[in-house]
């Protein structure tokens, strides 16, 4: 049923009360709590029953464990995770090597896997890289062509000029922005989120999608199967179909059949404009872009539509001519991150910015959970005299990630990070922002699920005009913050230290 209310809250599909409940967690996390309870429960039976039999039981047991630590040590897994790796299976020594081949094996990912590589390969050369510009950037930065020539080997992510950049410091700009824009399309609106919420924001902006739809304009959603688990009902794409707006929902949950869930970033919910607080002011930060470049985000889109089913219209959209922009600086490289290959572009377009930084590189994030390679990065860039600066929630949303991160302070402020809490609230901006010339704004967090496990997205910027405001944005908020010391550090709880030390261990399989 559809109850309109144009008034205040837009059109929303879900009756008062109707939306749906989390029914069960199927996480590696709970995976591994729920093992650990069979192997306790198995153990104190064969202890009543093969009581005879214990010193074998124990001596095979300790073989197979050691097996599993001689393959870990010489597998290619990052290593901090091979540190997880080998405390799991020293606790678990049997129900953690079958753990660790559940996880490793990609049960319900390799049909993904296959077919997404399959799309990549498809579709690369729908966007070419233009010549004369990948030249005039050489001459400019070969630094920057060089990352920028990385970038798109490892997908079909071009640079380009021609592109206006506007930056949003608030959700709420971004929130007013976007449905002036919507009011504007005349050929298609593709939209990809991680969350869709009902309420002021969502149902604002389903008016004008119907609306739109009713027009002709071809209008699709799709959005995470976290979200169809946790906030909408399952039947929520027919709701909008009877709208005329196509929906789908990506990796819908299927407990225990995919090795990892949570794909995506920002979201369409009223916290992200500060219409609903839940922890304090909610910092967010958010670009768009008018030109050559946004047909990589339609790419982008559409190759995750084309997952489910064949999609035969790329070189259609792509060929809809570009809204005419001024004269723009500056260079835009529109990313996407996947976790099914071994390439961890967002973590590697960071450290090649921590890597290249001679001034400054100023950072917001909401979680830091960080692995060694990009804990020495930072570090790194720190001890050679690189000015940088961790922006962090001051009021967490999780109380683990939040923990987490603590444990990274005393190691970053012993080589010369400096690190800000938000007093006000929460931040949910992922920015970079280097020695007054390059930027990233996007989804991906400093942690392991969005380095290692999302499917995410970003825009690297490199001497265009929002640049100064980015920076400006940075200090603005910085001016909000507390700062964290080592004395700040020893006073904090010493549940929340706990709790980060002991949550540490199993970090990258979160």
């Amino acid at each position: 049923m559809m109850i309109a209310d144009y008034k205040d809250r837009g059109i929303t599909l879900l009756k008062k009360g109707q939306k749906g409940l989390i029914h069960a967690i199927f996480s590696r996390f709970g995976l591994i709590l729920l093992l650990l309870v069979v192997q306790v429960l198995i153990l104190f039976s064969i202890f009543q029953w093969f009581e005879e039999f214990i010193p074998h039981i124990f001596g095979g047991t300790m073989l197979f464990a050691a097996i599993m630590v001689i393959y870990l040590l010489n597998s290619k897994i990052n290593p901090t995770a091979k540190i997880t790796w080998l405390i799991v299976i020293m606790l678990l020594p049997v129900f953690g090597v079958f753990l660790f081949l559940y996880t490793q094996s990609d049960i319900g990912h390799r049909v993904l896997k296959k077919r997404i590589n399959q799309i990549i390969t498809d579709t690369k050369e729908n966007i070419k890289q233009s010549n004369d510009v990948i030249e005039h950037l050489k001459k400019e930065n070969l630094n920057v062509a060089a990352l920028a020539h990385y970038i798109n080997k490892r997908g079909c992510h071009p640079v380009f000029q021609n592109t206006e950049i506007t930056y949003f410091p608030l959700g709420e700009n971004k929130f007013d922005e976007m449905l002036r824009q919507l009011e504007m399309a005349k050929h298609f609106i593709f939209m990809e989120y991680f969350i869709v919420s009902e309420g002021l924001m969502w149902g604002k902006i389903l008016e004008i999608l119907a609306k739109k739809a009713v027009e002709g304009v071809d209008v699709r959603i799709m959005y995470d199967g976290t979200c169809e688990f946790a906030l909408l009902p399952r039947d929520y794409p027919k709701r909008l179909k009877a709208l005329g707006i196509q929906c789908k929902v990506f990796a819908p949950v299927s407990p225990f059949v995919s090795t990892c869930y949570n794909y995506g970033g920002i979201n369409l919910s009223d916290e992200y404009i500060n219409e609903k607080v839940k922890f304090g002011h909610w910092k967010d930060t958010a670009v768009m872009l008018k030109g050559d470049a946004v047909k990589s985000f339609t790419l982008m889109f559409l190759q995750m539509w084309g997952i489910g089913e064949r999609e035969e219209q790329y070189s259609l959209f792509l060929s809809y001519p570009s809204l005419p922009v001024k004269k723009a600086a500056g260079y835009v490289i529109p990313y996407g991150d996947c976790p099914l290959n071994n390439d961890k572009l967002g973590e590697r377009v960071y450290m090649d910015i921590l890597n290249r930084s001679v001034s400054y590189v100023h950072i917001m994030t909401p979680y830091l959970i960080l692995d060694g390679e990009m804990e020495t990065a930072i570090k790194f860039a720190a001890e050679r005299g690189v000015e940088v600066v961790l922006l962090l929630p001051g009021i967490p949303d999780k109380a683990i990630p939040y923990a987490l991160a603590k444990t990274h302070y005393v190691s970053l402020l012993k080589s010369g990070v400096k690190i800000y809490e938000y007093t006000p609230g929460f931040v949910h901006a992922k920015v970079f922002v280097s020695d007054s010339t390059e930027a990233v704004i996007g989804t991906i967090n400093l942690d392991y699920r969005s380095l290692y496990h999302h499917f995410e997205c970003a825009t690297y910027l490199y001497h265009v005009d929002c640049i100064e405001e980015i920076e400006a944005d940075f200090q603005d908020t910085l001016a909000k913050c507390r700062r964290i010391t080592m004395q700040t550090v020893q006073k904090e709880k010493w549940t929340v230290k706990l709790t980060g030390y002991l949550m540490k261990v199993i970090a990258p399989l979160l």
